[in-house]
Order: C-alpha cells, then sequence, then structure tokens
C-alpha cells in the first residue's frame, strides 16, 4: 500500500471522529444540538472527501492508461445489474437473520441517520452521496484492493466486508452489511472500475433515504390508507358471507 493510501486511511478516520472537535464548535455558535451531527457531517464529509480525491489525482488522471478496466457499455450494465444484485443480496441476508439468528429486521444505525436527516434534511447529501464514494474508495479500492494482491476474492472480500460493516456500528445487522460488501467487492473485480460500485452503493442509500426521510409521511398515509382497505374489505366479505 502506497504512502498516499495511507493518508487517505488516516483522512478516513479523522473524518469519521472529527464531530468530537465539531460539535463543541457549533454549539458555541448557537446550533440545535439535533442539528449539530446533521451539519458536521456535511462539512467534515465534503472537506475529507476533497482531500482524499487530491490524493487520488494520479490514479484518476492515469485511469486510462488501465486495459484490464470494462467498456463504459459494461461498466452501465454492472452498475444498473449491481443495484439489484446489493437488494438481492441485502434482502436474502436479512432472512437468514430473521429465521436462522432470531434476529428482528431494522437497523438502529438506519434509524439513528433517518433522524439525523430528518433534523438537517442536507443530511441527505452525506447518506447518499458522500458516504458511498468515501466508503467504496476506502474499502473496496483501498482495503479490499490491497488484500486481493496478496489473497483470493474469498478473503480479501471477506476481511474488507467485515470491516466495512464494523464501522457501521450496527453489530446486531453485521451480516447484512458484509453481504453488501461482498457485492460491490465482486462489482469492483468484475468491472475494474470503483465508479460501478460507487453507483451502485448511492442508488441504494437514495433510495433508503428518500423512502425512510422525504416519503416518510406519505408511507404512514399509505399504510393508514391500506388498513383501511383491509377492514373494509374484510366487512364486505363477512357481509357476503
Amino acid at each position: 500500500m502506497t504512502k498516499r493510501y495511507w493518508w487517505i486511511l488516516i483522512t478516513y478516520l479523522l473524518t469519521q471522529f472529527s464531530i468530537v472537535l465539531g460539535a463543541p464548535l457549533l454549539l458555541k455558535l448557537g446550533i440545535p444540538l439535533e442539528q449539530i451531527p446533521g451539519i458536521w457531517s456535511l462539512v467534515g464529509f465534503s472537506l475529507g472527501l476533497l482531500i482524499i480525491l487530491l490524493l487520488l489525482l494520479p490514479e484518476i488522471t492515469n485511469r486510462h492508461l488501465d486495459r484490464n478496466r470494462s467498456s463504459k457499455g459494461d461498466a452501465v450494465k454492472w452498475s444498473i445489474l449491481g443495484v439489484f444484485m446489493v437488494f438481492g443480496a441485502q434482502y436474502a441476508a436479512a432472512l437468514i437473520e430473521m429465521f436462522l439468528l432470531g434476529i428482528e429486521p431494522g437497523s438502529d444505525n438506519t434509524a439513528e441517520i433517518v433522524e439525523m436527516a430528518k433534523a438537517f434534511p442536507a443530511f441527505i447529501v452525506v447518506i447518499a452521496i458522500i458516504g458511498p464514494i468515501l466508503e467504496e474508495i476506502v474499502f473496496r479500492m483501498i482495503i479490499f484492493g490491497a488484500l486481493y494482491k496478496r489473497f483470493n476474492f474469498w478473503i480479501a472480500g471477506f476481511i474488507s466486508s467485515v470491516i466495512f460493516a464494523a464501522v457501521h456500528f450496527d453489530f446486531t445487522h453485521l451480516f447484512v452489511y458484509t453481504a453488501m460488501g461482498f457485492v460491490f467487492a465482486f462489482l469492483y473485480v468484475k468491472t475494474k472500475r470503483i465508479l460501478v460500485p460507487i453507483i451502485a452503493h448511492v442508488a441504494i442509500n437514495l433510495f433508503v433515504a428518500v423512502v425512510n426521510v422525504l416519503l416518510a409521511d406519505k408511507m404512514e398515509e399509505w399504510m393508514e390508507q391500506l388498513e383501511q382497505l383491509e377492514q373494509m374489505s374484510i366487512i364486505i366479505i363477512r357481509g357476503i358471507l
């Protein structure tokens, strides 16, 4: 692993824990407590991404020299297919957790992130765009990439995916995050383009953000209407019988 990659990892870690320094500063500025995590995350993660992209300038500039990369057409195909693959892996892992491990669905990590987004809606930019880009660069391009040079796909994928899962601090659903990490790693290996797992990751997170934040009130209304329709159907059926 090059020195630049080590600096990228250090930058990512500093970004993750920068809230320790940022929170007191925002409190002094009179920012409401519930908005502080979202505001600082937007500032800190944006700055972290900028620094990391600057450190990756040699790779970005010379990416056209890599003859092993998939064509643009294949990249588009795998980006779209990758979204469904991640959804499938996530759903399958959740079923295994529920029926074999007795773990109830629902993520505390996701719930906390949703509350942060409701308090500061611009935080959705971090959830859906900045976060996935950072995570794919760090966990797939750097950590998985370094391991893949020494081990086979399964070992490299497992180690990097478990680290990816652990960083989300949702250990109850470690299996779900690990399964997702494997799919992202596969997309990276298949296409040799980090942009492909980034697109799939962005799509997944954007879907979660839209459903749980932007459409949360609408979803509640739809559920209430559905319950009303079910009750009416039962009444009608009983009347007929």
